[in-house]
């Protein structure tokens, strides 16, 4: 059956690359985990116990291919990086139980969520929704997907990133507080999952504000890299 008339044109839809393959994922939309690493939570002045774990939501169209500049955002003077393990969905449903999660998982990439901290801290202050420092524009960068049918499921390897050659996040998927099928079981009572979600599963401790001309590169051992300038 055709698509019926639309009054304004459709939006675009947002489509990542494979790994290796000519054909891309499409995206449907993007959670995020927060404080998923205690050294992190500690950094932001949490206590690292496990309590129940918290997301939130970016735009599927935050999302920012390799291969792009991240532009350094308006009303904002203190954007953090934040290097992260990036889950992509095939399958989905509620009440996932964790022995069965892994199976939804189509692949695995590396991804960035850049952060406007002060506005971020302002709306917190105020108690109020984290969108205006989480959910901007190229706000997500992420690499290439690479299919979990190549990968398995990685449960230990190094996540770190580097700005301008220095060091500066240095951890390990192992030191994730809720693990990646947990993350899946707790999301799905929450949300009914899909094909197409985007789960950005936490980020280890070091994080920080980055500036117009840095260079950015992160990565996960074994998995894959990530490298994006800032203006």
């Amino acid at each position: 059956m055709p698509h019926p008339a639309t009054v304004i044109p459709r939006p675009a839809p947002v489509l990542l690359p494979v790994d290796g393959s000519a054909e891309r994922f499409p995206v449907r939309r993007v959670y995020c985990v927060g404080r998923n690493y205690a050294d992190h939570a500690i950094e932001m002045g949490h206590d690292p116990s496990r309590e129940p774990p918290f997301f939130f939501q970016k735009n599927a169209d935050n999302l920012l291919p390799a291969g792009h500049a991240f532009p350094y955002p308006s009303l904002s003077s203190d954007v953090h990086y934040e290097v992260e393990c990036v889950l992509a969905l095939k399958s989905g449903g509620a009440n996932i139980q964790a022995a069965d999660a892994l199976d939804c998982i189509y692949g695995y990439a590396v991804g960035i969520d850049f952060t406007r901290r002060d506005l971020q801290g302002e709306a917190k202050k105020l108690g109020r929704p984290w969108e205006v420092g989480k959910a901007f524009e190229h706000s997500a960068p992420v690499s290439s997907i690479v299919p979990a049918s190549r990968l398995g499921h990685p449960t230990q390897a190094k996540i770190w990133l580097e700005q301008n050659g220095k060091r500066v996040q240095d951890g390990d998927l192992n030191q994730m507080i809720w693990k990646v099928p947990e993350i899946i079981a707790e999301l799905s009572k929450l949300f009914t999952l899909a094909p197409g979600d985007i789960i950005m599963t936490g980020t280890p401790a070091g994080v920080g504000a980055v500036a117009r001309g840095d260079h950015i590169y992160c990565g996960i051992d074994g998995i894959a890299t990530l490298s994006v300038e800032v203006v």
